[in-house]
């Protein structure tokens, strides 16, 4: 089975690129934001709390990804080589952004969990983090990485 997309490099749409940000954006989000309460409802200093959030953020990144990959039948071994392939970019990328806009934003990391801003600048840095991470993987797919490593298992 060819997985190189080469024949996709020309064809790669602004729908296909924010298709595979969003579904990295999902699996970042969920270990993100878990790793921002639990630092936060423990009263951690910021350090801590961008570290805890970037771990969780790739664990759930690269657990998306796996879970998808061993439903469509792929062994655990290529499973894994495939998820880190496909998700390591732009889960870097993501991460530094979405932990430099909450880092950045006066007051976020202190806010705490009931704080409209705490949860307000999460979603901000969210949203930018999509946003910056959208053309990266658009020019990764188009070189038949990324995303695009995975794209034939989404089938």
């Amino acid at each position: 089975m060819d997985h190189s997309h080469a024949g996709h490099a020309g064809k790669v749409t602004w729908r296909m690129a924010a298709s595979a940000t969003l579904h990295c954006l999902t699996g970042c989000a969920i270990g993100e934001v878990l790793g921002m309460v639990i630092g936060t409802a423990l009263g951690w200093s910021n350090a801590p709390v961008v570290v805890l959030s970037v771990v969780l953020a790739f664990v759930s990144g690269y657990a998306l990804t796996l879970v998808g990959l061993r439903k469509a039948g792929v062994d655990w071994r290529k499973a894994v080589r495939l998820a880190l392939a496909a998700d390591t970019l732009s889960i870097l990328v993501m991460e530094i952004v979405d932990n430099g806009v909450m880092v950045v934003v006066p007051g976020a990391m202190d806010a705490g969990l009931a704080s409209a801003l705490f949860w307000g600048a999460l979603a901000f840095s969210l949203l930018v983090a999509f946003l910056v991470t959208t053309p990266i993987n658009r020019w990764i797919i188009g070189k038949g990485k990324g995303h695009a490593v995975v794209h034939a298992y989404h089938h």
